[in-house]
């Protein structure tokens, strides 16, 4: 009996925990992390690997199709628009939550004592770079936007905005030549997009054994579990506002806005939500998202192309509502009310920041810290989020993940580019 994809991988990470569980209780985390680990992280170094060039070839033969520049303004207007939305909406809902469960009440004294000084170190890092970001003006992110050299933009994940930008200037050029002299460039990049499509096909053969790499490693390296306990009820409130968006937010705008059958969306897109959880990375997870999001939800190509990439960087509805429920812990923890003036900044600025800081390494921290700053809560309440921050970082680029592609297929709909799948086996990729 043939198993799907996304129940192999499911377990695979149930194994994985199991697995880490007991090599925990046998003290060989050594073990796990110099013998196991290096496939987790041989595993995210593929898809990384692959998401530059699949962004490239796609989104340039995504726009080559389109072949009016009055599509591609109406299409980035409506996915932003859209983004900026969902985004609010999580920010918002963040914040209902904290403010109803009170987290950081259950926190005793003993506890944030412990945590505070257990993450100092760490918390003084993500303020400083927060403290760098502040200082370089307003208008940074715009900058940071035009590579000055598109090679160096290439060889960087982080850059990936700057490469989306340049690849859309390509796609441009492309639509405004004739057609004739267009032609030999677009079969070429149509050529790659297949071998690059391949590729992923292969490298989704390894998803079992590196998400179980993954979940082994992450068991062992979590702190230990008493320190947790102090944080179960913020975790709660972050896992609920995150089921939240996930299971009743995104399938009501589906609804509302597509004709798609909800139950088919999650299972074309169980692989790519299972690996979000594994990775925590929505830019790892991107090539096997495009794929699902095309292959079997029916999304046309030139859309996810454009759609995806840009969620990937700069749609984080998951942090965002992870930044709205931390801010208002850290407050309760210190025993601070905050006003509805306060919060509604927490809104705009944290809604903002989703876009305007995507290229900073550890943007959700960073950003938090800014966050914390504008609300006028102490920043090294940082610290008493960091022992759970990994879990809860897997939890969230799951809401990240789903919230890019239901946007995907709302625009796609609303531009008549939403068919019926046509999905291709993992494995038909080297049975030819």
């Amino acid at each position: 009996m043939k198993i799907a994809l996304h129940w192999k991988i499911l377990i695979g990470l149930v194994l994985g925990l199991l697995f880490g569980f007991l090599m925990k209780s046998l003290n060989a985390q050594v073990f796990v992390v110099d013998w196991i680990k290096p496939f987790g992280t041989i595993f995210i170094n593929l898809l990384k690997m692959i998401a530059v060039p699949l962004i490239v070839v796609s989104l340039i033969t995504g726009l080559a199709d389109l072949q009016d520049i009055s599509k591609l303004s109406k299409l980035g207007g409506r996915t932003v628009a859209l983004y900026l939305f969902t985004t609010f909406m999580a920010v918002s809902t963040g914040l209902i939550l904290a403010n109803i469960i009170s987290p950081g009440k259950y926190i005793k004294e003993e506890s944030r004592i412990a945590l505070l000084e257990n993450f100092a170190g760490e918390a003084s890092q993500k303020i400083q770079i927060a403290e760098s970001q502040k200082n370089l003006g307003p208008l940074q992110p715009l900058l940071d936007l035009v590579p000055d050299n598109i090679f160096g933009a290439l060889s960087n994940n982080g850059s990936m905005l700057q490469v989306i930008l340049f690849v859309i200037l390509i796609g441009i050029g492309l639509i405004l030549i004739e057609p004739h002299k267009a032609k030999p460039v677009v079969d070429f990049f149509k050529g790659m997009n297949d071998v690059i499509l391949k590729i992923i096909d292969l490298i989704m053969l390894m998803a079992p054994i590196g998400v179980f790499a993954l979940m082994a490693a992450l068991i062992v390296e979590i702190p230990d579990f008493t320190v947790l306990q102090a944080l179960l009820v913020y975790a709660f409130t972050v896992v609920l506002g995150l089921g939240l968006m996930t299971l009743v937010v995104y399938p009501t705008l589906l609804k509302i806005f597509t004709k798609i059958s909800i139950k088919n969306f999650f299972k074309a897109l169980s692989p790519a939500q299972i690996l979000a959880f594994s990775t925590s990375s929505s830019a790892a997870t991107l090539p096997v998202t495009m794929e699902r999001v095309i292959e079997h939800v029916g999304v046309e190509e030139e859309v996810a192309s454009f759609v995806l990439p840009l969620g990937a960087t700069v749609n984080m509805d998951g942090t965002s509502l992870y930044q709205a429920v931390a801010a208002i812990f850290i407050a309760q923890a210190f025993s601070m009310d905050l006003s509805f003036g306060q919060q509604a900044m927490i809104v705009l600025t944290a809604t903002m920041a989703s876009i305007g800081t995507a290229a900073v390494p550890s943007a959700g921290m960073v950003m938090l810290v800014i966050i914390l700053g504008q609300a006028g809560i102490p920043e090294a309440g940082l610290a008493l989020i960091f022992a759970i921050d990994r879990p809860l970082d897997m939890f969230r680029t799951i809401t990240n993940v789903t919230s890019d592609a239901t946007v995907a297929t709302i625009v796609a709909n609303s531009v008549g580019k939403l068919h019926d799948p046509k999905p291709v086996d993992w494995d038909e990729s080297y049975k030819h």
